[in-house]
């Protein structure tokens, strides 16, 4: 990556979600500056550029593909294994593959649509905040699942984790809503984890370890239905 593109990437506008932090961060560097002293401006001048770091919004470049399905979240590949989907979903109990994803705090937190189709249902269930790196956070931390249909008719679901210390799940999209590729549906705050439910029968091209990009890397491709004879 150049230069340029890094700075244009740090410098990115933020997401409306962090606007409230950054300017509480402005006002308490301000109140330093004018009465307080010089240790609460450095305190919130720090917290300002956390947040405006934190809550970037860059933009991204979409695979043109229709059959890719891109990564729904940025941040390293911690499980690619076959998994139930939540239950809250209504997807049924046969295992797909899952990738799951984890976000520290150094990586963009807004979240993407894998692919265009139609939200047909989300599903807000409290849990635990454990770490979300640990494979049981899937199923224990407190989550917001989406499932989404394909143009042509197969279901996927995204599930938005909690973390250790992320504490507040946004989604911005609703039941019914047509979606596009790479769209913006969401933001989970300071640490978090993304999960990536696929197709039945799609596997993933991706592996542990591997960095996603959101909106951009191509995690798997739908294959053609083949008609019925």
């Amino acid at each position: 990556m150049s230069l340029a593109s890094t700075v244009r990437l740090v410098l990115a506008k933020p997401h409306p979600v962090g606007k409230p932090f950054i300017w509480g961060g402005v006002a308490a560097a301000l109140i330093g500056w004018l009465f307080l002293g010089s240790w609460l401006f450095w305190l919130g001048a720090l917290f300002t550029g956390f947040c405006l770091y934190f809550f970037r919004d860059p933009e991204r470049v979409v695979p043109t593909r229709h059959n890719a399905v891109v990564a729904p979240a940025d941040g390293r590949v911690v499980s690619v294994a076959p998994a139930v989907p939540p239950t809250e979903l209504g997807l049924g109990d046969a295992p797909r593959w899952r990738v799951a994803i984890f976000l520290s705090v150094l990586d963009v937190h807004v979240n993407r649509i894998p692919i265009e189709g139609r939200i047909t249902r989300i599903a807000y269930r409290h849990g635990a905040f454990l770490n979300a790196a640990l494979d049981k956070a899937s199923d224990d931390n407190e989550r917001n699942a989406m499932a989404i249909r394909t143009t042509d008719g197969r279901d996927l679901a995204v599930v938005q984790i909690a973390g250790l210390i992320a504490r507040r799940i946004v989604c911005s999209v609703r039941e019914g809503d047509r979606v596009t590729t790479g769209e913006r549906f969401g933001i989970i705050r300071f640490g978090s984890r993304t999960d990536l439910y696929l197709p039945e029968g799609v596997r993933p091209l991706v592996s542990e370890g591997q960095t996603m990009i959101g909106g951009e890397t191509v995690i798997a491709e739908l294959p053609p239905l083949v008609a019925p004879r």
